[in-house]
């Protein structure tokens, strides 16, 4: 299975090394001797499957996002400490799970779930300082996701190998300067990128690099459905509805939380 999507071409190894690792008997061997017993038919994944498995993970985020939001005091030292821990966790298991290929809701479920509560403590404080802004950035976020959902399905935009590299490509450069940006505000210097007050007006370019970046998390969400649906093509055990999900889930949260810095930029 070749694929222009590289995380579907992961995916694709990890089905043939575990179709690898089971052996037929040879011929007149008694059944068992010699050979483990054959594995019980797998299901392969539906769209169905995806579909479902997306909304379970964004209940999941979802409720413990209100959960956090209600239930945590909102004092800085608390709040910060659950804030900086989730995220924290939360990426160093997305991390594991894109690198490991994990399939297993067991793990994938705590994700949505630590996301959750740093999306619900982050959602609160922008909401205190510009009132309305977290329904209006919930809004942009599964707006611009119907939007490339409806684009992919009338074939406007295709992952094709040039479109993925580039998708790719800005996606890494977006995410670098980001980092390297805040870095530098760590140590007294702002390159411009970012503006990470709640006050005051915001420069002209902060404004055009989180537009870019809002353009990019968006081109993502076209790989994530190609992976989908040749997934379903070349049959991936049902499991793998997981992982993909898993995908679709983290270009959501990318593109909640840039949308919400967009938009207390154009409210200052």
């Amino acid at each position: 299975m070749q694929s222009s999507n590289p995380v579907l071409n992961r995916l694709g190894q990890a089905a043939r090394q575990e179709r690898s690792q089971v052996q037929p008997p040879s011929f007149g061997a008694p059944a068992g001797y010699g050979y483990p017993p054959p594995p019980a038919a797998t299901r392969a994944m539906t769209i169905d499957d995806v579909v479902v498995r997306t909304v379970a993970l964004l209940a999941v985020t979802g409720i413990f996002g209100a959960g956090a939001w209600v239930l945590l005091p909102d004092v800085g030292g608390i709040t910060a400490i659950a804030a900086i821990g989730s995220i924290v966790a939360g990426l160093v298991l997305g991390l594991v799970i894109s690198f490991m290929q994990i399939t297993n809701p067991a793990v994938i479920i705590p994700y949505a779930a630590l996301q959750g509560v740093a999306l619900g403590l982050v959602s609160r404080w922008y909401e205190h300082a510009f009132n309305g802004i977290v329904i209006q950035a919930v809004i942009g976020t599964f707006g611009i996701f119907a939007i490339m959902a409806v684009l992919y399905k009338l074939q406007i935009l295709r992952a094709t190998p040039r479109f993925t590299k580039m998708v790719i490509g800005a996606l890494i450069g977006v995410v670098v300067l980001s980092l390297a940006n805040y870095l530098f505000y760590l140590f007294g210097v702002n390159l411009g990128l970012r503006d990470y007050g709640t006050d005051g007006k915001v420069g002209w370019l902060p404004i055009v690099f989180s537009l870019v970046i809002i353009v990019v998390a968006a081109l993502t969400f076209v790989l994530d459905f190609d992976a989908v649906e040749q997934g379903v093509r070349f049959g991936l055990p049902e499991k793998y509805s997981w992982y993909c999900s898993f995908g679709i889930l983290v270009g959501l949260i990318f593109l909640y939380y840039e949308i919400l810095r967009m938009l207390s930029y154009l409210r200052r």
